[in-house]
């Protein structure tokens, strides 16, 4: 079982980047999926959640209206579009498979927005 994330990275303030979280070894259509966050001293924050369909999204409100959640079960892939990324953004991303408790991880991936 393998969760891989990729797409992190630096960017400045108000840019946009897109996570991607590419899933093996596990029936990834059956499972929600979730980003979490956490950024150097502070404890790990939910992100975005999807189904496992693709119908139903939940934001934090720290990121609704600049991060999009989305996933392609016929490549095994969750996405995180985010835009007007600010300061407060930049922390380590990582993907998890639900069903419903949590049940895999990924490695995570660094986005750092600094000017």
């Amino acid at each position: 079982v393998q969760l891989v994330e990729s797409g992190g990275g630096l960017v400045q303030p108000g840019g946009s980047l897109r996570l991607s979280c590419a899933a093996s070894g596990f029936t990834f259509s059956t499972y929600d999926m979730r980003w979490y966050r956490q950024a150097p001293g502070k404890e790990r924050e939910l992100v975005a959640t999807i189904d496992s369909v693709g119908d139903i999204t939940n934001y934090a409100v720290s990121v609704k209206g600049r991060f999009t959640i989305s996933r392609d079960n016929a490549k095994n892939t969750v996405y995180l579009q985010m835009t007007s990324l600010k300061p407060e953004d930049t922390a380590v991303y990582y993907c998890g498979a639900f069903d419903p408790g949590p049940r895999y991880w990924g490695q995570g991936t660094q986005v750092t927005v600094s000017s």
